[in-house]
């Protein structure tokens, strides 16, 4: 009698992501120091975010509208009172050694973010990401280690206090997601979501938007939780969906091999591509919570709450659905054009001045998107403005010009701006649809090259190419190139 292999387990990943955002105010959350980035160290602070005695914080009021907009943004309830904590704990970076959080009354809680995926087949997936709260906070400031020592890495550290009491909100994922695609594609929505609104620029490498990765895993089929890990110190999507996939192999190598899996912070180092142990981290830390003597409660009413949320822009969700819906894009060409709100903007009034949707959408992310990543330019900034664009289509459209004529005079209009039927006009360029004038063209072709005609006509059929471009370029590109093909193979297999 036989005995049965034992079935291996199947793992699956319980993630959740607590995300740091900085808020694009112009002053400090508790002063009115500059937020500015890339100055000197040690010169945006102040006796509030220095935590001199004697100072007294006050909430700067656009703080809060940015954390009740993003909170909206997020189908959270906003919370119509709420109040500040102290959070204690002991750092140089940290001059009150306290910072002033939100603990259990934060002011927004509940909500969700969509993410779309794909499945093996190429097929969209919509899937439902839990958010449990999002609060607000102040930053600490940023130690930077100097010299070298074999032990440590490091013989001294400077404090630069710059960014100490820069305004934050923390968005706290619940754990429904499962792998490294998922976490990162909810961290990129959560990014395009706040620069929609405008409440931060997100830029990950300036530390504007900052995650934490909290994942276990455990058999597929069970409901209670692994042991936590905690991976800090990613500063990219990327960065984040490769640290997770390797610490998912990880902990199931480990729990294959009967280790035990500790409780710790861990760091993804870039150049090994793994995660490496920072500390550990047995049981919650004690940071004595209580409230904030020094600033009352927060009340936001219905009416303010009402006023904050009409001001919310289309997001990127809504936008998506309504070009696949309104304009038959497809998903893909959805996800580009709307991942940054200014190009998604220069999309819609492009399509508003009459530009057929899908030729628009094409420029755009194409050639255009292609010049603005190498002069390193915004879209709303160059002189091409979509009324122009929607004109160049239409020339296209109604047969004036080519597409290779169009892409010709396209550094042109980037560069400056202007009528491009009337740089065709000047130029020249209007194409040539007049069937005799483009065949008096082929005949000629056909006469000057008597050897290729031959050639074809015994099989080299890849040849056609050759004599579409001589047409071309006989008539300076002009011809219209389905009516020159047509009329070719008509005359060729004649």
């Amino acid at each position: 009698m036989t005995t049965a292999a034992p079935t291996k387990t199947q793992y699956e990943a319980v993630i959740g992501l607590e995300t740091h955002c900085q808020l694009s105010t112009e002053t400090k959350i508790f002063s009115n120091s500059s937020t500015q980035f890339g100055a000197d160290p040690n010169c945006n602070i102040d006796p509030v975010c220095m935590g001199l005695p004697g100072t007294l914080p006050v909430l700067n009021e656009k703080v809060l509208e940015y954390a009740v907009k993003a909170g909206l943004a997020l189908n959270c309830t906003i919370a119509p009172y709420s109040k500040f904590d102290r959070k204690q704990y002991f750092y140089p970076d940290l001059p009150k050694n306290y910072q002033i959080s939100q603990y259990d009354l934060p002011i927004a809680e509940h909500g969700w973010l969509e993410i779309e995926l794909e499945d093996d087949a190429g097929n969209p997936l919509r899937k439902r990401i839990g958010i449990t709260r999002l609060h607000m906070e102040e930053d600490a400031g940023k130690l930077v280690h100097g010299g070298s020592d074999r032990l440590s890495g490091s013989t001294f550290s400077l404090v630069d206090y710059n960014r100490a009491g820069i305004p934050l909100i923390e968005i706290v994922s619940e754990p429904d997601l499962r792998s490294g695609v998922e976490a990162a594609e909810y961290a990129r929505e959560l990014r395009r979501i706040v620069r929609y609104l405008g409440v931060s620029d997100g830029n990950m490498q300036e530390g504007s938007l900052r995650c934490d990765v909290n994942i276990s895993i455990r058999p597929v089929g069970t409901d209670t939780f692994g042991t936590k890990v905690e991976i800090k110190n990613m500063n990219s999507f990327n960065a984040i969906e490769r640290a997770i996939n390797y610490e998912i192999e990880r902990q199931i190598k480990a729990l294959e091999d009967n280790e035990r899996i500790v409780q710790e912070t861990r760091l993804w180092e870039e150049g090994s591509q793994r995660t490496i142990s920072m500390r550990t981290k047995e049981g919650s830390s004690d940071y004595r919570y209580f409230p904030e003597p020094d600033l009352g409660p927060i009340q936001v009413s219905e009416a303010q709450r009402e006023d904050w949320r009409s001001q919310l822009p289309e997001l990127p969700a809504q936008r998506r659905q309504r070009y696949e819906t309104e304009f038959g894009l497809s998903s893909y060409d959805a996800r580009v054009l709307t991942d940054d709100r200014a190009i998604a903007e220069y999309f819609d009034a492009t399509a508003a001045a009459g530009a057929s949707a899908k030729p628009a959408a094409n420029w755009i992310m194409g050639d255009i998107s292609g010049y603005l990543n190498t002069e390193k330019l915004s879209i709303s900034t160059i002189p091409l403005k979509p009324a122009e664009l929607a004109e160049l289509v239409g020339l296209i459209d109604d047969n004036t010009i080519s597409n290779k004529i169009a892409k010709d005079i396209l550094p042109d209009l980037l560069a400056k701006g202007g009528s491009p039927k009337a740089l065709v006009e000047s130029k020249g360029l209007v194409q040539v649809s007049d069937p005799k004038a483009i065949e008096e063209v082929i005949d000629q072709v056909l006469a000057d090259h008597p050897d290729e005609l031959e050639k074809y006509r015994g099989g080299k059929t890849k040849l056609l190419g050759f004599f579409v471009g001589q047409v071309m370029k006989r008539t300076s590109g002009r011809a219209d190139p389905k009516l020159t093909n047509q009329l070719l193979n008509k005359k060729l297999n004649s």
